[in-house]
């Protein structure tokens, strides 16, 4: 099935279904930088690719949680737990599927430009398998491992949503990595 037969089949099951009232996306995040923007790497357009279409539901009794190959289990560990300090978090509750789609790609992209690590998306947690919040956690589980950015994720602590949010790491900006590979060398130079 190519992206045009998936983008008229969502436009048809979409059909009948209109917006929320008073429905807004709400994100937190640092004052913009102050740094000149930097040049849009080839690897990384702009333009959003989380896949659309049919979806296999996550069970809801199924804890959410994942971890690039080449990350230690260590820092699933503690994502997992909510050691991280929380940069900035992501309001999801009773979104329509595309506006989720569209509001986690900028998220994590703006995230990733502003140097932030730790995420919470907040996704709200149904009763059922086929509730909405569950069809939205499941698209999660999807897209954000499509993201080179995202490095894990994890079901949330019950002080931060428990089963109706996530958190998710982000991999080091490549500033960030050569800050620390300075610190690092200066700390062996002593």
């Amino acid at each position: 099935m190519n992206e045009f037969d998936e983008d008229a089949l969502f436009r048809e099951a979409m059909n009948d279904v209109s917006p929320l009232k008073d429905a807004t996306t709400t994100l937190w995040l640092k004052a913009p930088s102050t740094r000149p923007p930097k040049q849009q790497d080839a690897d990384q357009p702009d333009e959003n690719f989380l896949t659309r279409g049919f979806l296999d539901v996550i069970p809801l009794t199924t804890k959410l949680e994942w971890k690039a190959e080449g990350i230690q289990q260590g820092v699933l560990d503690k994502l997992r737990k909510g050691e991280y300090r929380l940069d900035a978090s992501l309001n999801l509750l009773r979104q329509p599927v595309e506006t989720c789609r569209q509001a986690l790609f900028s998220f994590i992209r703006e995230s990733q430009r502003q140097g932030l690590r730790n995420l919470l998306i907040i996704h709200g947690k149904g009763r059922e398998n086929e509730s909405h919040a569950n069809i939205v956690r499941s698209y999660l589980a999807r897209w954000l491992a499509e993201f080179s950015e995202v490095q894990t994720f994890a079901t949330a602590q019950r002080q931060h949503g428990g089963e109706g949010a996530l958190y998710v790491g982000l991999r080091k900006s490549e500033a960030a990595r050569v800050e620390n590979w300075e610190r690092h060398a200066r700390r062996q130079q002593r």
